[in-house]
């Protein structure tokens, strides 16, 4: 049945380039991604970069002819549009063919300032221009330390997703990022990893039904590379990763896409 289960669920890779390269780098960094997808990957797993906006563009009218690989933002405003100077809306996004958009990550949190219904707003912004929400959740070290971490992890689902119906939020892939774990060197073991996607799982399971937590992707980022991933991926819950610095190198990239078990 664990089978079964595992293939209804997409394996997903997703690249968060961050605030790093240039125009140039960026669509040559891209090329060389989609080509050796091409070359390489035997499968059915997914892969998005995630690039900053003044990529975008140009890799989602490159990614038309790479059904392997599709694109998506780093962020969206949560209104339409108005006097928001700086700020990128998810109607924009959307009119340039960008498919998915990363919501909540840490950093978004912890240096602007992103609130639980801050994220909610966003996310009801993506899913209203039809695009697919990375929802982002994790605690930080102190949080795990003082044995809050499950409590803050139900509260940003609670107050960040699970005001959607069971339709919308079938449309959400979930990341957990374990703060602690991002840009340290630090990656959670495959167990704690494990441990967290399936309460993820059984608190989804809990707010809709086990159906719809089966079908849910939940995908580690932190700190995840070519060295762990195939332990992490490995594990029952594990579906994939949001992969930071790791996918700013072709060759690592691409060998974490190669990780999931044959």
């Amino acid at each position: 049945m664990l089978d079964k289960i595992n293939f209804m669920r997409k394996k997903i890779v997703a690249g968060n380039w961050k605030m790093n390269l240039n125009y140039t780098e960026g669509v040559s960094l891209f090329s060389e991604i989609v080509n050796m997808v091409n070359d390489e990957v035997i499968g059915n797993q997914k892969v998005v970069i995630c690039s900053s906006f003044i990529h975008l563009s140009a890799i989602s009218h490159l990614a038309k002819s790479h059904p392997k690989v599709s694109v998506g933002a780093q962020n969206c405003h949560q209104t339409q549009s108005g006097a928001y100077t700086g700020e990128v809306s998810a109607s924009m996004i959307q009119s340039i063919e960008v498919k998915y958009v990363i919501i909540g990550h840490s950093e978004r949190r912890q240096y602007f300032s992103e609130t639980n219904l801050i994220l909610s707003e966003k996310v009801d912004a993506a899913l209203k221009h039809e695009l697919t929400p990375i929802f982002c959740i994790g605690e930080t070290l102190e949080q795990r330390n003082n044995n809050t971490h499950f409590t803050v992890l139900k509260s940003q689902l609670s107050e960040g997703v699970f005001n959607l119906d069971e339709s919308e939020f079938k449309k959400l892939i979930i990341a957990y990022e374990p703060v602690w774990a991002i840009g340290t060197g630090l990656t959670a073991s495959p167990e704690q990893a494990q441990e967290i996607h399936e309460f993820i799982r059984k608190e989804i399971a809990v707010q809709y039904t086990q159906a719809v937590a089966d079908e849910c992707s939940i995908l580690y980022g932190g700190s995840c590379n070519s060295k762990n991933a195939a332990e992490l991926f490995a594990k029952p819950d594990i579906d994939g990763g949001l992969i930071g610095g790791a996918s700013l190198k072709s060759r690592d990239f691409v060998d974490i896409i190669k990780s999931f078990p044959k």
